[in-house]
């Protein structure tokens, strides 16, 4: 007789118990939408070896995130390694120089690399494209760039970071436009297109100077 009091007891609670726990379940956090991975890499800070490094979309935003404040500001004097040794961006002057600022450790950095060289090779002898390399040591920057196939960049070295430092410790990539007598136009922030439509309007800003 206690055993089946017990039961019926056990039978009547169980409704209870099954909407309790439903209401655990409705009342708890839903879970974080995922992010688009490809707005992320788009504007993400890339960061050196030993952290974790956002994953770049299949192609690169049309155009980064712009910033005019700077317009104006002159070449930095800060010299980098090019080809035949220490060099300066004065030496540039007469035409319109694009800095891009990037790293072998950078995923959007390289993802926009393709079509900055497509850049390079539309607009040759009419502006300057300058990849700045800020990995460490050359030996690093230039066995990745023997692997790779571009045709009308070459890479420049700037190890000790003088760059990076001088444009306010930017994140990677960032591209600067400088005119012809090597004044900022504006600077860009985040893997770019830098063949598509937008990106050729905004290079032309340096012309109109």
């Amino acid at each position: 007789m206690l055993l089946e009091s017990d039961l019926r007891l056990v039978i009547a609670l169980l409704p209870g118990l099954a909407l309790l726990t439903a209401g655990c379940d409705r009342q708890s956090a839903p879970a974080p939408q995922a992010k688009d991975e490809a707005a992320v890499a788009a504007n993400a800070v890339a960061t050196p070896p030993g952290n974790a490094i956002s994953l770049a979309p299949a192609t690169p935003a049309e155009v980064g995130e712009v910033d005019r404040r700077l317009a104006g500001a002159p070449f930095p004097a800060s010299s980098f390694e090019g080809p035949d040794g220490p060099v300066t961006l004065a030496k540039f002057a007469g035409k319109p120089v694009l800095v891009n600022l990037w790293a072998t450790w950078c995923v959007p950095c390289i993802t926009e690399m393709p079509t900055l060289d497509g850049l390079a090779a539309r607009e040759a002898g009419k502006v300057t494209v300058i990849a700045l390399s800020q990995d460490t040591d050359r030996e690093t920057m230039t066995s990745w760039w023997a692997k790779q196939n571009y045709k009308a960049i070459q890479p420049y070295l700037d190890a000790k970071g003088d760059f990076s430092f001088a444009y306010g410790g930017v994140s990677l990539p960032t591209t600067i436009l400088y005119d012809a007598k090597g004044r900022e136009v504006w600077r860009v922030a985040g893997a770019t297109d830098w063949t598509g439509n937008e990106a050729k309007m905004m290079l032309a800003e340096a012309f109109e100077r």
